[in-house]
């Protein structure tokens, strides 16, 4: 009996174990778009910095944050 031999009855041994289920972190993602535009509907994670939901306001609609957003959006209020 050569290592092949051996390599193959490990293999036999494990098989029933199976393949590893692929984890995903997408609908966690999804889950946590919680900020929305009052605009556009655009979403964002309640993560978000406030200074990036700012951003969004004066670069795509020309407003301010307060007509964008509610004021407790944003994880970071700078």
């Amino acid at each position: 009996m050569g290592n092949g031999a051996k390599a193959q009855q490990k293999r036999d041994r494990a098989g029933d174990k199976g393949p590893k289920e692929a984890k995903s972190q997408l609908k966690s993602n999804v889950s946590a778009q919680s900020v929305k535009c009052k605009t556009c509907f655009q979403t964002f994670q309640s993560t978000t910095a406030r200074k990036l939901l700012v951003e969004h306001a004066s670069n795509k609609h020309s407003k301010t944050f307060e007509d964008c957003f509610n004021p407790e959006d944003g994880a970071v209020k700078k």
